[in-house]
């Protein structure tokens, strides 16, 4: 397993800041220790129990050669996230979550192959004959639809899990993943609903040190699922060749 966070790491990047008690949301009760000034400060040890639930499962997603989608839209996680997804070649969406992006994911695979034709007229000499104004109009179009979709380029099957921020305003997310028993793992602060999340991982979600922390350790475990992933792969081609060389010798002996 990735590296264990200690209650340290998590004091020292603010996780158990919450928010003013009287923004707080009372299904978030079990997750919080105390109230100090006025704020709610979230039970650190929940969240080392809830982060290691999440890490476990996580990993099997991931060791089975699934996908998982990251989703944080607010400024200070974007970067963060889109970075991790990035290193891990997992898809991500950090512009706006387009509603019905996984339940009317056809209609989002169109807009992912005009994308893509788009590249390819960009590149073909033909493209350089059209006048300016044409020019113009295509490649602001692909930006726009590479600002939108240009993290999800790559995936041509809905995703195994959600790996989320802050679900209070990816809710649309949240709900859409619900609809289609798609596991939701994510940072709930203490305004937030955890229902409908199916790995609840109490924490400050507005830091930019407490989403990097989690973000960070989510991208270690995910890592770890790959190697395994690649492992089992290795293995089990070693085991077919061994397989082929031993019928190829037995049938050798028969003859």
């Amino acid at each position: 397993m990735a590296n264990k966070l200690e209650y340290k790491d998590l004091l020292d990047a603010g996780v158990h800041f919450g928010h003013l008690t009287r923004k707080w949301d009372p299904r978030m009760a079990p997750y919080i220790f105390m109230e100090k000034n006025g704020i709610h400060i979230i039970d650190l040890n929940k969240t080392l129990e809830c982060l290691e639930k999440a890490s476990f499962a996580l990993k099997n997603i991931v060791r089975s050669g699934r996908k998982v989608l990251f989703v944080a839209t607010k400024k200070q996680a974007q970067d963060i996230v889109a970075e991790e997804a990035k290193r891990l070649n997992m898809p991500f969406v950090t512009e706006r979550w387009l509603g019905g992006m996984m339940t009317n994911f056809a209609t989002i695979r169109k807009s992912l192959k005009k994308m893509s034709s788009i590249d390819k007229l960009m590149k073909d000499e033909a493209y350089l004959n059209l006048a300016k104004r044409e020019r113009l109009m295509i490649s602001r179009e692909k930006e726009k639809l590479e600002r939108v979709l240009g993290g999800i380029a790559d995936l041509n099957r809905l995703p195994a899990a959600l790996f989320v921020i802050d679900v209070k305003r990816e809710h649309i997310a949240v709900k859409e993943a619900q609809k289609l028993n798609i596991p939701v793992f994510a940072m709930v602060d203490t305004n937030s609903d955890p229902n409908g999340v199916d790995f609840v991982i109490p924490a400050n979600d507005d830091a930019f040190k407490s989403i990097s922390l989690i973000t960070s350790h989510i991208g270690k475990v995910i890592e770890e699922g790959l190697a395994e992933r690649k492992k089992d792969k290795d293995e089990a081609s070693q085991q077919k060749e061994e397989e082929a060389k031993k019928a190829v010798d037995t049938a050798e002996e028969a003859k």
